[in-house]
Order: C-alpha cells, then sequence, then structure tokens
C-alpha cells in the first residue's frame, strides 16, 4: 500500500485496509492477525507502515499539546474557565498566562465573551488545563472567526502544514487553526478574510477527495478576485 493509494480511500468500521506483517495499527484502527482492520468511519492514511484512519465525523476530542480556541464562560478567583467545544472546559490558570495579572483586575486580563487561543498543556480528573505561555498565544481582538468540523482539521492543514500554507499565501491572511475546530482569520480586509473563510470551507466539503491540494489551486485560479 503506498500513501497515494492509502489517501484516496475511505473506510468503514469493521472493513479490513491492508494486510501483512509489516504494517502497524496507528489511530482509528487495530490489528487482528496480520489485518489492519478500522475502527472508525474516514480517510486511510499510512506513514512509515503506520495505518491511521483520520475520521471525518464526530466531537472533538482533546489532547494535550493541542491548540485551541476557546470562549472565556466565566472569570475565578484563580484564572478563566473557557469552552473549548469538548466535553469539559478548560481552565487557564493565573499561572499560565505570561504577564502580571492583579487578581483585583482580572477582567482588563480576559473577560466573559472574549475569544482566547491556548494551548492544552495538561488533562486529568479535574478537567483540561490550559496555557498561553507560546507565542502566537492569547487574547483575539481583531479579525474573523469561523468554525469547521473538528475531525476535517487534519485535512485544512495538510500534510506538513502545505494546505493551510497555500491558503494563507493566495489570501494573504494570517490563519490559526485549532484543534478544536475554530479557526481565526486575520487579513489586510473583511474581504481578504471572507475570501480566506470560502477557501477553508471548499477544503472541508471536499475533504474526502484524493489530490485535494490540486483541487484547492483549482479553486483558487477560478474564484481569484
Amino acid at each position: 500500500m503506498t500513501n497515494e493509494s492509502a489517501s484516496r480511500k475511505v473506510i468503514v468500521p469493521g472493513e479490513v485496509i491492508v494486510k501483512g506483517k509489516e504494517y502497524l495499527p496507528g489511530e482509528g484502527t487495530e490489528k487482528k492477525g496480520e489485518e489492519i482492520v478500522a475502527m472508525r468511519f474516514g480517510l486511510v492514511e499510512e506513514v512509515d507502515r503506520i495505518v491511521k484512519v483520520i475520521p471525518l465525523s464526530g466531537v472533538y476530542q482533546p489532547r494535550r499539546g493541542n491548540v485551541v480556541i476557546g470562549k472565556v464562560e466565566m472569570v475565578t478567583f484563580n484564572g478563566w474557565v473557557l469552552n473549548i467545544g469538548a466535553a469539559d472546559t478548560g481552565f487557564l490558570s493565573l499561572m499560565e498566562v505570561p504577564r502580571f495579572v492583579n487578581k483585583d483586575a482580572m477582567d482588563e486580563v480576559m473577560s466573559i465573551g472574549d475569544m482566547v487561543v491556548a494551548k492544552i498543556w495538561a488533562i486529568n480528573q479535574r478537567g483540561i488545563d490550559l496555557s498561553l505561555k507560546q507565542k502566537g498565544l492569547g487574547v483575539i481582538d481583531e479579525g474573523m472567526i469561523m468554525k469547521i468540523n473538528s475531525n476535517k482539521v487534519p485535512r485544512v492543514i495538510g500534510k506538513e502544514g502545505s494546505m493551510i500554507k497555500l491558503i494563507k499565501d493566495e489570501t494573504g491572511c494570517n490563519i490559526t487553526v485549532g484543534q478544536n475546530g475554530l479557526i481565526w482569520v486575520q487579513g489586510k480586509n473583511v474581504e481578504d478574510e471572507l475570501f480566506a473563510k470560502r477557501a477553508i470551507l471548499f477544503v472541508e466539503e471536499k475533504s474526502y477527495l484524493h489530490g485535494l491540494t490540486d483541487e484547492l489551486t483549482k479553486w483558487f485560479k477560478e474564484n481569484k478576485k
């Protein structure tokens, strides 16, 4: 099985993807004897003999290290509670904000309704712990926020970031993709942001296609302003 042939295939749970001792099961698959079997509906991907299924449907499953975009829902005495579209809310502690915060004026840093780019640094029984201690994280104060199915995020980003780079280059927008499906688009004007949004929605809609980068390139040629 080659990367090209694998990436074309939409698989259903229980379907045998490939057979052979040399293959190893990755996310969304299991090994039965010498067969790699799909455990969920999605697109097959094989890299270095590791076979996985990228889901095309379902809810966001948070993971440590994910960059997400969330909405502040509550301000507490020691941090902020954010809705990140997962089963549990995220908590951003004062200790994970890379600046001095006056506990008597926490609303001046982040208030209810603010949208924030954060990173998941821990998941435990209490919930999901967030951090802003990385470049590019913080409160969103301009641009546009859009939402896609979180399971389509890998397709929007593309292999080694190729898809999102194409969209950035063609639209001139800065784009931050949250693994939870929220995307921050920041352009020179609203028209550029809307153009980027249309391109992202095109990728989401056509995520099942093989050669999606070529299809998007064609789309840009046909829809260039």
